[in-house]
């Protein structure tokens, strides 16, 4: 028979045991998916959507900068309408062309339209918290 060093097989002592090697098995797993880039952690993911919504909220932001001088000018509402539904377009697809991984501060840009190069650039994201202040815990004597 062979020794099991003094301890009953099927046990508590052996069953723990199992447990930890189990659980180190699953441990050098997760390590190995992360060296494969296979695996992300929580913090990568807030990371790059925090970018992401940065950057829709840029976009977003610069159509009125872009569209007020256009529409100022413009007498039909199916007009304006139009204009804002091109401008509105125009930042969709540059947002679908959007990669947080090679430039996270701005979306690539298409060519510039006739009449553009006299308006102002879009302001760039202000990277504040937003909401209420959270209440400082006050010491007590």
């Amino acid at each position: 028979m062979a020794s099991t060093g003094g301890v009953k097989l099927g046990s508590t002592y052996d069953q723990v045991r199992t447990q930890k090697m189990a659980a180190e098995a699953q441990i050098a797993e997760i390590e190995l998916a992360k060296v494969r880039g296979e695996l992300v952690t929580a913090e990568e993911v807030v990371t790059a959507w925090i970018d992401v919504v940065g950057a829709v909220k840029a976009k977003l932001l610069s159509i009125p900068t872009k569209a007020a001088p256009i529409l100022a000018n413009e007498e039909s509402a199916g007009g304006c309408q139009i204009i804002l539904e091109d401008l509105i377009n125009e930042a969709l697809e540059e947002l679908a062309n959007y990669d947080p991984e090679t430039n996270p501060t701005s979306t690539s840009s298409g060519s510039l339209e006739e009449g553009d190069d006299d308006l102002p650039p879009s302001a760039a994201p202000k990277r504040k918290p937003v909401g209420r202040p959270r209440k400082t815990a006050r010491l007590t004597k």
